[in-house]
């Protein structure tokens, strides 16, 4: 069999939970940069979804925003509880 016979498999999940992942990371680093406490201000954020919550430096803002809450919220709770087990 040539290697076209097989099916590929493609997640879009994971590349997902890794934009997000990166993301996440991108933020927390520009708000310690500024001297905030990253993780007050990112669920200040979540719990709002007031933008003003994260900083401007680095993109940080344009970038958060780019995040469905939704699913932001369900790679987080998919990474604190599934991956732990």
């Amino acid at each position: 069999m040539s290697e076209m016979d097989y099916t590929r498999k493609f997640s879009v999940n994971f590349d997902k939970d890794q934009e997000i992942k990166s993301i996440l990371t991108s933020v927390y680093n520009a708000l310690r940069e500024k001297g905030y406490n990253p993780i007050n201000q990112i669920v200040g954020y979540i719990l709002s979804e007031d933008p003003t919550y994260i900083t401007n430096h680095n993109n940080a803002r344009t970038l958060i925003r780019r995040l469905d809450r939704d699913e932001l919220l369900q790679v987080l709770l998919k990474s604190y509880l599934v991956d732990k087990n």
